[in-house]
């Protein structure tokens, strides 16, 4: 029996498994936990890959079930905490938790939350039938966009007393206001929206596949990793949404970049 071809499918039932007790967690109401799986989920989201193509044991049934843990841990698991954050947000909005009367339709604000796992279903399916995307991703991949929800997520439990405590913000400054803002039900809900159909546009992503670790043919990945490296040194959990950011703006710079440099030519 082969065992090296099992150790891909390992890894991934490990990512797998991380979605799973990160959806106990989100049920729990423990966000924090849930990201913390989601993150080592996307070490092994990584590693199953790299496995696979170190071992030159790739198939059908691995990349279908990637697909399928996949869309447990980035997609299931992303929709929920949106889901808890939302309904975090109207229960303890300033504007909303005073006894006020609520608009009628204010209560289902959080079911907009499930339009990322529907999404994220729609673009592991295209993934997985778009030869496009054999080196690099077409749209945002679903471990990016998970850990920009559940990095969310742990900034605002971790500053849950500054965003509600609105005299201290103006003390305390800009960043505390962010959050405030940022902690609010509509937004949470077009911040859904955007997330969403980001995953199914049409923009070229770099993917962190290591063939080699040669700098050339690596280099965007390289300067990627460095760059991220210092943001989460810096600024810690702030910095992974930020990440995430700068991960999509370096795609789209060297796509412009490949673009320009065809057409000289």
């Amino acid at each position: 029996m082969n065992i090296k071809k099992h150790i891909p499918n390992a890894i991934t039932c490990c990512n797998l498994l991380c979605g799973c007790l990160a959806i106990v967690q989100a049920f729990e109401g423990n966000l924090v936990y849930a990201a913390y799986l989601v993150g080592l989920a996307a070490i092994f989201d990584f590693f199953d890959g790299f496995a696979a193509r170190m071992l030159k044991v790739s198939s059908a049934i691995g990349k279908d079930l990637d697909s399928l843990a996949d869309m447990v841990t980035f997609g299931v698991v992303p929709g929920l905490v949106m889901f808890k954050l939302i309904q975090l947000s109207i229960e303890n909005y300033p504007e909303y938790s005073h006894g006020d009367e609520l608009p009628l339709f204010y209560p289902y604000l959080k079911f907009v939350a499930f339009i990322i796992p529907i999404f994220s279903a729609l673009r592991l399916a295209k993934f997985n039938n778009d030869t496009r995307q054999t080196e690099s991703f077409i749209g945002l991949n679903t471990p990016a966009n998970s850990m920009f929800i559940c990095s969310i997520a742990i900034i605002f439990i971790n500053d849950y007393h500054n965003i509600f405590d609105f005299d201290s913000c103006l003390i305390i400054g800009f960043y505390p206001n962010l959050l405030s803002v940022l902690f609010n039900p509509y937004v949470l809900c077009l911040l859904s929206i955007g997330l969403s159909l980001l995953l199914i546009s049409e923009i070229p992503i770099f993917a962190l596949k290591f063939k080699h670790f040669k700098w050339q043919g690596n280099e965007i990945r390289f300067i990627f990793l460095a760059l991220s490296v210092l943001m989460l040194i810096t600024l810690q959990f702030i910095g992974i949404p930020l990440i995430i950011i700068l991960y999509v703006m370096l795609s789209l710079l060297t796509n412009y970049l490949a673009k320009r440099k065809v057409t000289a030519e």
